[in-house]
């Protein structure tokens, strides 16, 4: 789009006009109470940064809000020297950047090939976004919620509770399988009682998806919005988000309370684009929390020296520590397997599981050596199963697991966290590979003892040689049940 200016207003025009990307000053026109805007532009832009064509509006609906101070124009590009920036995603890298000739502007025109997937920037895109009222809120009632929270995760709430309140910023460090979910409906209460919008944002769509009925079935007289790809909820307003972190970026200044489910976990750990969102979603006045079982060694440095607010639940609600891994050496187990053979620590310890009929996980580094597992592990019993990220029949692979029709399931890292069994051991097949993480290999073990029926469960790294990651893997474990001894959280 081509833009004219007058006393510092916009106007689209072709001639005698320039990009909004070479447009020095946007000034933003003063509000005018007496106009009669739109409830639905109001309902789709509030807190939001979106394109022109995102928008049921043409673009003379849009420029006449704009023009009586109700809609703002940002670039979708701008420029520090010479390099440019995304504000959506927030990249800077050339790389990330490509050239088209555009109808728009009628000139070569720069665009970021980054987010491209939630519509094009380009550096004659202005980003479209809100500046009048926001819609009016429902009348709140009160958490519908009968559950009781443990010692821990009262402690865990009470904190949360007074961080949103203060908008603070606040870690809570909580073991798998200790309830994360239930320690926020307090703080999620205070806030909406405030009349503030909460945002629970997560890297995977599966979570979005189980998280969207529980809140929904304890606040249920508030609008949830549910969003990740090809969702139905995107252009609603509502209190209560429930969004996977790729379409924060589609918002701005949106949150007083942003809650980050999951922060160790990919792709937002390595994504600067979604770590960007995060902060552009917020307001500049909000509370932030963090959720995670494994923050990663710069937030523990920082937990201890005191330089981060944190919190922690260092056990399960059912009072029982956490299984810590066993380090059992299992030779060259890559050789072994080219040989279409098992070491036999492995086959023993496979073989111990089938005999009593325990079901377990077993996690490889790659695919390649799990299906050379499967095809020797199938002459013991046709029904183990093997699942990874592509596999089109993981979700009924593992349905099947919970109904108890597979007795091994082996896997990649993918099963890593999300999935709970009730009675599994849990063993990792080349725990000195560089994909198992400390991150990895604590929610891998995290897989074992969550059920309250269940409450021990048998956790083996194989290796070849121990690693840091498993020894600080292992540590962690044991500091937390340490922890939860001490606070009286675990019975002895």
């Amino acid at each position: 789009m081509r833009f004219a200016t007058k006393n510092g207003i916009l106007f689209p025009r072709k001639e005698d006009s320039l990009p909004i990307s070479k447009i020095s000053n946007l000034l933003q026109p003063p509000l005018n109470p007496h106009y009669s805007f739109s409830s639905k532009l109001q309902e789709l832009l509030t807190g939001k940064q979106l394109l022109l064509d995102d928008l049921p509006f043409s673009l003379i609906d849009i420029q006449e809000h704009y023009e009586n101070g109700y809609v703002t124009y940002r670039k979708g590009i701008i420029y520090n020297g010479k390099r440019p920036t995304c504000t959506r995603c927030g990249n800077n890298d050339p790389y990330w950047f490509a050239t088209m000739p555009c109808a728009r502007c009628g000139e070569q025109c720069l665009y970021c090939r980054h987010c491209i997937m939630m519509g094009r920037i380009n550096e004659c895109t202005p980003l479209i976004g809100w500046n009048g009222p926001t819609p009016h809120s429902e009348n709140l009632s009160k958490l519908d919620w009968k559950g009781n929270l443990s010692k821990g995760q009262q402690e865990a709430s009470d904190r949360v509770v007074a961080a949103i309140q203060q908008n603070k910023e606040l870690l809570v460090w909580a073991v798998c399988g200790a309830g994360k979910t239930e320690i926020l409906f307090k703080g999620i209460e205070a806030a909406l009682v405030d009349q503030n919008r909460v945002c629970i944002a997560t890297p995977r769509t599966d979570v979005v998806l189980e998280l969207t009925p529980r809140l929904k079935t304890v606040f249920p007289q508030i609008t949830v919005a549910s969003l990740y790809g090809g969702s139905e909820d995107r252009h609603h307003y509502a209190p209560l988000t429930i969004a996977t972190t790729h379409q924060l970026l589609r918002f701005y200044d949106a949150f007083d309370t942003l809650i980050l489910d999951e922060v160790d976990a990919f792709p937002y750990t390595v994504e600067e684009s979604l770590q960007h969102a995060v902060v552009q979603a917020r307001k500049p006045t909000s509370a932030m929390i963090y959720l995670t079982a494994t923050p990663n060694e710069k937030w523990q440095r920082e937990c201890r020296q005191g330089k981060r607010a944190f919190t922690t639940i260092p056990a399960r609600f059912h009072r029982y520590p956490l299984p810590v891994p066993r380090f059992e050496w299992c030779g060259n187990w890559q050789k072994n397997l080219q040989k279409g053979k098992l070491p036999p620590p492995i086959l023993r310890w496979i073989n111990e599981r089938l005999a009593v009929g325990k079901q377990a996980l077993i996690f490889f580094p790659h695919i390649p050596f799990m299906e050379k597992a499967l095809s020797h592990l199938r002459q013991l019993d046709q029904t183990i199963e093997a699942v990874h990220a592509e596999d089109p029949d993981r979700k009924a692979k593992v349905q099947k697991m919970r109904s108890k029709e597979i007795p091994l399931l082996l896997t990649t890292t993918i099963l890593e966290r999300g999935v709970t069994f009730p009675n599994i051991d849990v063993a990792v097949i080349g725990a000195e590979d560089d994909i198992f993480t400390e991150s990895a290999l604590v929610q891998i073990a995290g897989r074992a003892g969550r059920s309250i029926d269940y409450p021990d469960g048998v956790v083996t790294f194989f290796h070849y040689g121990k690693t840091e990651s498993m020894i600080k893997a292992r540590k962690q474990i044991v500091s937390m049940n340490m922890e939860g001894v001490k606070r009286g959280l675990i019975d002895v």
